[in-house]
C-alpha cells in the first residue's frame, strides 16, 4: 500500500508558492495526482493556461482564484474546478497564508503566458 508522509516530501518553491506532492506517479499513482500549495500572504500568482483539468480545494486561509478572467474568492473548505485549456491564475492578497490541496490527472502539464511549456516536477 503506497503511504505518503509528509516527512518525506520534498517540497518545490515557484511564484511566490511552495508545492508539496503527495500523489504521483513516482509513488505508484497511474492516475492521480494530489499536491498541497502554500500560498504565501500577499502573493500576486502568475496567470497560465493549463493543459488537462484542476481542481482545487482550500484547507487553511483563503484564495483569489481567476479562471478565463472569472474571479471568486475561495474560504477554507471552498473548492472549484478549471477546466482543461483554461487559463487561470491564483493569488492570496491575505496577510496570512492560504493552503490549498489540488487534483490533477498523471500528465498534468502547463503552459505561462509567454509560451513556456511547464512540466512541474511535483507532478511526476
Amino acid at each position: 500500500m503506497p503511504v505518503i508522509h509528509a516527512a518525506d516530501t520534498q517540497a518545490h518553491d515557484m511564484h511566490g508558492a511552495r508545492f508539496i506532492p503527495l500523489v504521483r506517479p513516482s509513488v505508484g499513482s497511474v492516475d492521480l495526482c494530489v499536491w498541497r500549495v502554500e500560498v504565501a500572504p500577499g502573493t500576486e500568482g502568475v496567470a497560465h493556461r493549463i493543459h488537462r483539468e484542476e481542481a482545487f480545494v482550500v484547507l487553511e486561509g483563503g484564495i483569489t482564484l481567476t479562471i478565463e478572467g472569472e474571479t471568486a474568492e475561495l474560504a477554507a473548505g471552498d473548492a472549484a474546478l478549471a477546466p482543461a485549456g483554461s487559463i487561470i491564475r491564483l493569488d492570496n492578497p491575505a496577510a496570512s497564508r492560504a493552503v490549498v490541496l489540488v487534483n490533477a490527472p498523471v500528465g498534468f502539464t502547463g503552459e505561462l503566458l509567454d509560451g513556456t511549456v511547464v512540466n512541474p516536477p511535483w507532478v511526476n
